[in-house]
């Protein structure tokens, strides 16, 4: 049996407290609490992507795995960029 026939043995492995990827950089703090939140709402049954630094995001896993995979300040700069984002949809 291989990996496609089997769904379970398919599925990421997961690490306690989230999946493999979410755990790219270790020194690297999680988002915060408001962060994710925001990123959940944002990315809700999206169907037009958001582009920040030239890349689309679609869904918040994808989202999240992106700025945690960023140094903290151009991390900060991609989530004032999606969150400006909201902003100017809500107007």
């Amino acid at each position: 049996m291989t990996t496609e026939e089997d769904p379970i043995i398919a599925q990421d492995p997961i690490i306690e407290g989230g999946l493999a990827e979410d755990a790219i950089v270790e020194g690297n703090p999680d988002l915060s609490r408001p962060q994710k939140r925001m990123l959940k709402r944002l990315y809700n049954a999206r169907a037009v992507p958001i582009m920040v630094d030239d890349r689309a995001f679609l869904t918040y896993r994808d989202a999240a795995r992106y700025l945690l995979s960023l140094p903290m300040d151009a991390r900060e700069a991609a989530y004032a960029v999606m969150k400006a984002h909201v902003k100017d949809k809500t107007r």
